[in-house]
């Protein structure tokens, strides 16, 4: 399908929130996390939570995929489409909920493990970065020194991403490079070839389409969406006509104070600035 948009709600939490597929999602922390072969997550559990969107607020287009990895490590990974300013407070937000809710009442903080927020943006967010993967902890801002290793929040940037050696890839690229659209299904083979899991992504995803009641699902959140970004145009082009009217007015104002104080005829006045001879004669008596 042209133009499929892999970062669709419905279908990202079918590619990577099914335990069915949970090699692909481990596959995809462990590249984002860099993660090598003796370090790597090796399983996954996904806690029940459906967070899919059924009006068109910020949850249009934000998504979570919450689970435990093996070690105990708390992920959430959340995609957002649509551009959103706030979007470090609301994933610190999502984050401190995630690591508090590890705790049962009366339990010693030495329970606690390391809770990483995974944030795939389908926009341009951080403006002082120039690259594609930025990750924050909590640092001492003299010494630079981390305070503790239990907060980890990143930030994807799909537009910010180029490739720029096929033959190299890393698998946090390979996994970027899927999402993004940006390549076609002969370029996503040669990047399966040092990346096996993009294969199988790209079978799941042919699997998909294929399926009518699928189909038809992520359409009807592509049209959701199309609707939201329309009406926000619509409402940004209304505000900004009715600021440039309420601007004129305004200046025509202070226009018609300056002439009344060099004493111009009101209906020279009126001529100039458009304002009723009753808008200047009130003018004149303020």
């Amino acid at each position: 399908m042209e133009n499929f948009n892999r970062l669709n709600d419905l279908y990202f939490k079918k590619l990577l929130g099914d335990k069915k597929r949970k090699n692909l999602t481990l596959s995809f922390l462990n590249g984002i996390l860099n993660k090598d072969d003796k370090n790597c997550f090796t399983d996954i559990t996904f806690l029940d939570k459906d967070n899919e969107p059924l009006t068109l607020d910020g949850k249009l287009s934000k998504l979570d995929i919450r689970a435990d990895l093996n070690d105990g490590t708390q992920v959430d990974i959340e995609v957002q489409v649509c551009p959103f300013k706030l979007m470090a407070e609301r994933s610190l937000y999502y984050w401190s909920k995630m690591y508090s809710e590890q705790l049962e009442k009366g339990a010693e903080y030495k329970k606690l493990k390391k809770a990483i927020a995974i944030n795939l943006l389908a926009f341009n967010y951080l403006e002082d970065e120039q690259d594609w993967h930025n990750i924050y902890n909590l640092l001492n801002v003299k010494s630079h020194n981390k305070l503790t290793d239990h907060i980890e929040i990143h930030f994807l940037e799909l537009l910010k991403f180029t490739l720029k050696d096929m033959r190299k890839i890393r698998a946090s690229e390979a996994w970027i490079a899927y999402f993004s659209g940006k390549y076609s299904k002969e370029e996503l083979e040669e990047i399966a070839m040092t990346t096996p899991a993009i294969k199988e992504a790209v079978e799941f995803e042919d699997t998909f389409l294929q399926n009518k009641i699928e189909r038809r699902a992520y359409e009807q959140r592509e049209k959701a969406i199309r609707d939201y970004y329309s009406y926000m145009s619509a409402f940004k082009e209304e505000g900004l006509q009715q600021g440039i009217q309420q601007g004129l007015y305004q200046q025509a104002i202070q226009t018609a104070k300056n002439m009344l104080k060099d004493k111009v005829d009101i209906k020279l006045i009126s001529k100039y600035t458009n304002l009723s001879i009753e808008e200047i004669n009130k003018i004149k008596v303020e």
